[in-house]
């Protein structure tokens, strides 16, 4: 018997940790970093959500019967807005007039611009010149040439939302989502598409949230999303700002909440579509040198001490709560901006690591000052960060002493599952098993998960596929008698329920992961041929009767409503036992008791637990042949406990191997 202390989900405050003391004043030191450039940039007046409206005032906006645009542009000499109203021509009339401190403005009457025309800035430097998209596009587009334009979005019926956006629900319940690899067929995916066959699936999954990856513009499709150029634009290749919007408001109508990644860890390298040299500059809103490229992500790094680079991100986050009704961000990259070596080759094995000259206070600032103006904003908005360092305080209030966000990515957990696969089923170490699932500070609340898209991502494979190897080709008929098939499908259920069961605060997966989506996620390039095979999603497997991933789906989906119910994250996760050598694993968390076998080839009969005296139901099998199990319990058990001794009550279970049950106190 092995007992582990109970683990409360209430945040404490920060000082309520020893090993935090002696940075107490490295703390302090940032608390009033965070409250100087809050008065910075406010001055004092106002709240920082007011500053954060960049957005209304640069770019293209249609106002008081006319148009006026206005661009950031400090160390240029001459700007020129051009396109299909003036034939592409770069005309005196179109000049931009310099205003005080870097910014240019044009107003043009009304007639000039209409709703669909394309346009670019030419700017003017000392050294040179060069087209631009401007920096506050709303609306980009790539045309047959692959080169791209801002457009002009200004539609006679713009789009109107018809759903509030749902409560925010008590745990989150993420399916993280690529709107373009979210088809069956090998294409590039819409909105539209994404918004009738796809967030039907999710919303009769059991999920409460949908996590969009990739929805800022980016120009090269195999980026994933990540090389970011268009900041305040939706990437053009998956449909209009109205058809996202749509995409939005159906899913509110559905019950689904809507959070997308926000990439400001860094931005693409390209002139023409992006941020680079805007000005003819690398130092208009990137840091200069060395510390203003990163080299392992071939991109740049934002200068994040700068105002004017705080205001382009800060609107940025209040942009995309206003203008399209999103619910919140997964703050992608948080190690990167985080520490001046981007947290690449290092082990972070010492609270030591999470301060001193490696750390970039300014980031550190600038997350504080991003997950203010988002709550001030939106007080119900969803603020998650993919954060592997654990920095400690990253996911605590800013009232404990925290940077604010809601939650983080318990990144350990994916990690920990890999590692074991590495390894003979019977060297599976339970009490490592139990310790990395629930490895959390107390001051924070995590989002766990089994695997998200990264594990797929080129030269990786999904967890299936790493249990399953090539039997996942030609075994997964459920006729088929294949030991590796066995045991793969038995582990992904096992893995996905202990993910889940033990989670902070809430669970993600990534869109096809929940039926064991196989293979990997290969965009197109150059070294593929530019083929889309692994870029989309083979639905169909979960739909066909004859093959075991629709086993999958429905015990994703019962184990979901399992974890959705009210209260269940709000519980105690409270070991009940470890048994190493016999590969059991057994908590309880208020009231539902779960039991893990996950020995290879023992089975257990009579297998005793101390329990709370009752009767016991069964709720969830992963043993039953509705979820493609043996079928080796009978269905719907109940348990009585009875007298083990003076000090307390047993039940006692048979527990075949490989396999998972949880029962109901009643």
């Amino acid at each position: 018997m092995k007992d582990i202390p109970r683990l409360v989900n209430a945040p404490v405050p920060l000082e309520a940790d020893p090993y935090l003391a002696p940075y107490s004043q490295e703390l302090e030191r940032r608390r009033h970093r965070i409250a100087a450039a809050v008065l910075r940039l406010t001055g004092g007046k106002g709240s920082l959500a007011d500053f954060a409206s960049g957005h209304e005032y640069f770019g293209l906006h249609f106002q008081d019967g006319g148009w006026v645009f206005r661009e950031w542009a400090p160390h240029a000499d001459r700007l020129t807005l051009f396109g299909d109203f003036s034939g592409w021509r770069r005309e005196p009339r179109y000049r931009l007039n310099p205003l005080p401190g870097g910014v240019w403005e044009l107003r043009l009457p009304a007639a000039v611009l209409r709703h669909g025309m394309r346009y670019r800035l030419f700017v003017e430097w000392k050294d040179g010149a060069g087209e631009r998209i401007p920096a506050y596009a709303r609306c980009v587009e790539q045309d047959s040439s692959d080169s791209f334009a801002a457009v002009v979005w200004n539609p006679a019926k713009p789009y109107r939302f018809r759903h509030a956006s749902p409560q925010a629900p008590e745990a989150p319940l993420i399916y993280e989502a690529h709107v373009g690899m979210a088809q069956e067929e090998p294409v590039v995916g819409t909105f539209d598409q994404f918004r009738e066959r796809v967030l039907p699936r999710i919303a009769a999954a059991g999920y409460n949230t949908v996590q969009l990856m990739a929805v800022m513009g980016h120009p090269y499709y195999g980026s994933f999303g990540y090389h970011v150029a268009n900041f305040f634009a939706v990437a053009g290749r998956f449909g209009t700002p109205d058809q996202f919007r749509h995409l939005v408001d159906a899913a509110h109508g559905l019950g689904l909440r809507v959070i997308i990644d926000l990439v400001h860890s860094h931005a693409v390298k390209n002139e023409v579509e992006g941020l680079a040299r805007l000005d003819g500059t690398r130092y208009a809103y990137f840091h200069e040198g060395e510390r203003g490229e990163h080299r392992a992500w071939d991109s740049l790094c934002f200068n994040y001490e700068k105002p004017e680079v705080l205001h382009f991100l800060l609107s940025n986050c209040r942009f995309w709560l206003d203008e399209y009704r999103v619910d919140g961000f997964r703050f992608d990259g948080v190690t990167s901006m985080m520490y001046f070596h981007h947290g690449l080759n290092r082990a972070f094995t010492s609270y030591s690591d999470y301060f001193g000259a490696d750390v970039d206070e300014d980031a550190l600032t600038y997350l504080a000052l991003a997950n203010r103006v988002i709550h001030e904003v939106r007080p119900d908005a969803l603020t998650v960060a993919e954060d592997v360092s654990g920095m400690p305080g990253l996911a605590a209030p800013s009232s404990a002493g925290g940077i604010g966000f809601d939650y983080r990515m318990a990144m350990g957990v994916t990690d920990m599952w890999f590692k074991l696969f590495d390894l003979p089923d019977q060297d599976w170490n339970m009490f490592y098993l139990f310790h990395e699932l629930t490895n959390r500070r107390r001051d924070e609340r995590s989002i766990s998960y089994a695997e998200c898209h990264d594990q797929a991502i080129v030269g990786g494979q999904t967890a299936i596929f790493r249990l399953a190897g090539a039997a996942m080709y030609d075994s997964m008929h459920v006729t088929s008698r294949n030991l590796a098939i066995d045991r793969a499908v038995a582990l992904h259920k096992m893995m996905r329920l202990a993910t889940a069961a033990t989670g902070g605060d809430g669970y993600l997966n990534f869109m096809g992961n929940e039926f064991g989506h196989p293979e990997w996620i290969d965009f197109p390039r150059e070294g593929n041929g530019w083929s889309l095979a692994h870029a989309r999603r083979q639905w169909s497997l979960a739909g066909d009767p004859a093959l075991r991933f629709h086993f999958l789906l429905d015990f994703d989906r019962a184990m979901m409503k399992l974890v959705g119910s009210d209260g269940f994250y709000r519980a105690r996760v409270q070991c009940v036992r470890i048994d190493d050598a016999g590969k059991v694993l057994a908590f309880e968390r208020d009231g539902w008791w779960f039991f893990f076998n996950f020995h290879p080839g023992n089975s257990y009969t009579d297998y005793g637990f101390e329990v709370i005296p009752g009767e016991f139901e069964t709720v969830l099998d992963s043993d039953a042949p509705e979820f493609g199990g043996f079928g080796r319990r009978l269905a719907g058990q109940r348990y009585f406990s009875r007298r083990l001794s003076a000090s307390g009550e047993m039940i006692t279970l048979y527990l075949p191997s490989r396999t998972a049950l949880v029962l109901r106190r009643r």
